[in-house]
């Protein structure tokens, strides 16, 4: 199983981010002491998104670098200017932290790629938002033309778990200008690639995965604790659970609110293998929200199932199979249809938030078995995040010829063994 995983993550790739020097405008200015730059980070994750509150990158000047100016974005804070000429820079803190602007800035304080809240899309769902872009002018220079890449690249997106790498340089790239229709040769590139880990962002898993069949009426439910355990005060109908470590100002972000359950997972995925057919079978997909404080937009699920190798449809959310690398398995993602259920709703006392689907899998004849599990899924994903799986042992069973099972169980084995029985016959018949 890990040899799989590592393959999935694999294929996901990485945060990129690209710092391009401007153009003969920023060559120009480069002996003032000046130069601009337009930073973009693309998300190349195939199902991982940035969701709100959206990203925050941020680096540390290896000189006396201020920003000058910005478009498209804005540092958090200001600092202490009072000791630059340039007192009204936009930021003069050595270790700048840059946030979003969203979709209401102004238009002087817009440029291309920007201004989408820092909400970046999974690269397989949504290509076209899955960067973000800001512009920069960087002063204080002094009269060395030599500039240097800044240090210690930091991305939060949000919450911790990412870790990235040296900006290094790179081939220099070429902008585009208004509007796409101006190609211009930038003067040099810097790139970083941050990755992400679950284990540095989770002190405990966020989801859990139950099962259930037509032909077993146990429901294998998500396994005791899966994402913590429940307080002692069985009384209570919500329960608190420590989430990331985030800053003290984000302290009551940190902890979840969650509906109490013997789980304690904010998401809960259930697979439910709905009717065998002769040729394919209908599963039932169901993903419940039980975060008091917090609704899930642009949500995805992404399941490893050997099914995947053939044709499947779903019918209430988009789907697509996405390539794998060294293995059989495909892994499918699943996200909801706008405008109808992209946005998993948080749970209230009256309801869970669910979203839900049918699909439709075609069998492989010559591999498909209801035994040892195979109609389950191998793993499965919500937001990019490792749901926990119960134990093989407790998945459902089928159905044997023991005394507890109910008369239509009996009738429906008589009937395959009488099936069996005369196609044998046929199959013998001289």
């Amino acid at each position: 199983m890990e040899l799989i995983l590592s393959h999935l993550w694999h294929i996901t790739l990485a945060f990129t981010l690209l710092i391009s020097l401007g153009g003969f405008a920023g060559i120009a200015l480069l002996p003032l002491g000046l130069f601009d730059a337009r930073v973009t980070i693309h998300n190349y994750y195939q199902y991982r998104h940035v969701d709100k509150p959206g990203w925050k990158v941020g680096w540390t000047w290896t000189k006396n670098e201020i920003i000058l100016s910005m478009s498209g974005a804005f540092a958090i804070q200001q600092g202490n200017c009072s000791s630059y000429k340039f007192q009204y820079a936009h930021s003069c803190k050595k270790d700048p932290e840059i946030a979003d602007l969203g979709s209401d800035a102004s238009t002087q304080n817009m440029t291309d790629g920007c201004c989408r809240s820092g909400i970046l899309s999974a690269y397989a769902i949504n290509p076209a938002k899955s960067f973000s872009s800001f512009e920069v002018t960087v002063a204080n220079l002094g009269m060395n033309a030599h500039v240097t890449a800044p240090q210690n690249l930091t991305l939060m997106a949000p919450g911790p778990g990412y870790s990235c790498g040296l900006l290094e340089d790179a081939k220099p790239t070429i902008s585009s200008d208004i509007g796409g229709r101006r190609q211009v040769q930038v003067f040099k590139t810097w790139k970083a690639a941050c990755t992400y880990s679950t284990f540095l962002a989770n002190k405990v898993p966020v989801c859990c995965v139950s099962l259930s069949t037509f032909y077993n009426p146990n429901i294998t439910s998500c396994s005791m604790c899966s994402c913590g355990c429940r307080d002692a005060d069985k009384t209570t109908f919500s329960c608190i659970r420590q989430a990331n470590e985030l800053s003290q100002s984000d302290f009551m972000n940190s902890l979840d609110i969650v509906q109490c359950s013997d789980h304690m997972c904010p998401v809960r995925v259930h697979w439910h293998i709905k009717n065998n057919y002769m040729d394919h079978w209908r599963v039932k997909l169901t993903v419940s929200n039980y975060n008091y404080k917090r609704n899930y937009s642009g949500w995805n699920v992404l399941v490893q199932h050997p099914g995947f190798s053939q044709n499947s449809m779903a019918y209430s959310f988009n789907s697509s199979v996405l390539p794998s690398v060294g293995f059989s398995e495909k892994v499918a993602l699943f996200w909801g249809i706008s405008y109808y259920n992209e946005e998993l709703l948080q749970v209230n006392d009256n309801r869970v938030g669910s979203v839900t689907t049918e699909i439709l899998l075609k069998k492989d004849l010559d591999s498909f078995t209801l035994r040892n599990g195979w109609a389950f899924p191998r793993r499965i994903y919500f937001n990019g995040e490792d749901c926990e799986m119960p134990l093989p042992d407790d998945f459902p069973m089928l159905p044997n010829a023991s005394s507890t099972l109910n008369p239509a169980t009996n009738c429906f084995l008589l009937l395959l063994i009488f099936l069996a029985f005369k196609t044998q016959l046929i199959f013998t018949w001289p």
